[in-house]
């Protein structure tokens, strides 16, 4: 019974961080550009059309596949309403591969120098790479493989929230963004991959 209590609480908690944090880019829509992560951006980055859409384009997507995403873990959804869970699922692929494509471009230019680069990118193309696998897994009928790669996917776009817990933590512990921004370039993806594997472990995935 508390293992199932804890269970609940956990997914509560899981789901009001996916939801709360996938509405977060509505406040860039009414703010300036020195508002969140545009503050330590250059005026030259802020002033090139490019980065500025493939900014919008990763946190406005990214976003989306935060709020849809989670309902694709929901069992009662795939055996009730396999439709709505195939047309989620469409929308979170879709959203998905624009972020992280979006996300990938931007990495070039991080914060941080060559370490957050590298860390962001490496979730860019690891968020790409596993959400396609998944989509292709699913049209081939393996739903094993699907099902592992759907968790390694959202594990990266969950990074999105792990961001935003560990980045004001580190800023406090080491009393400057720069440091804590390098570091959260790896932190906020690498420990949801690992927890990933655990899970897709303890379900029995193929992945093969």
């Amino acid at each position: 019974m508390a293992q199932t209590a804890r269970n609940k609480v956990a997914w509560v908690v899981f789901v009001f961080l996916a939801i709360g944090i996938g509405l977060y880019p509505l406040v860039y829509v009414f703010a300036s550009d020195n508002f969140g992560l545009l503050m330590n951006k250059s005026n030259e980055l802020l002033a090139s059309t490019v980065w500025k859409t493939a900014f919008y384009g990763h946190i406005s997507f990214g976003g989306l596949a935060l709020l849809v995403g989670w309902s694709q873990f929901i069992k009662k959804l795939r055996a009730k309403r396999l439709k709505l869970h195939r047309n989620l699922g469409k929308i979170y692929v879709i959203s998905a591969l624009l972020s992280g494509l979006c996300g990938v471009y931007l990495g070039f230019f991080a914060t941080g120098g060559l370490v957050s680069s590298i860390g962001f990118i490496s979730l860019g193309v690891i968020w790409i790479f596993t959400t396609t696998r998944a989509y292709i897994a699913v049209k081939n009928k393996d739903l094993s493989l699907h099902q592992g790669m759907m968790i390694y996917s959202y594990a990266a776009c969950f990074a999105a929230v792990t961001l935003r817990i560990w980045l004001p933590l580190l800023t406090i512990v080491f009393g400057e963004f720069l440091t804590a921004y390098k570091i959260v370039a790896w932190l906020c993806w690498v420990p949801n991959m690992i927890f990933a594997q655990i899970w897709v472990k303890k379900k029995g995935l193929n992945l093969v």
